[in-house]
């Protein structure tokens, strides 16, 4: 019974954890659209279906998710 607990506590905390860093990447990738990239609208260019732009979109979010991580183990 004592695995099965610690089993569930590590998964909710994994959930949590995983929740927040997609929280963390969404809320950096809009302030740094917003702050950083003001000539460029990266919403706009995605449904324009701008490749470049969603690259540079998800290797931001990839790197926020890195920092995350790293953060998280120590």
């Amino acid at each position: 019974m004592e695995f099965i607990t610690a089993t569930l506590f590590n998964i909710g905390i994994n959930i949590l954890y995983t929740v927040l860093a997609l929280f963390i990447g969404i809320v950096s990738l809009m302030l740094i659209d917003k702050k950083l990239l003001r000539h460029v609208d990266i919403e706009g260019e995605l449904k324009k279906g701008n490749i470049a732009v969603a690259i540079f979109a998800s290797t931001i979010l990839l790197f926020v998710a890195l920092i995350i991580s790293f953060g998280l183990k120590g």
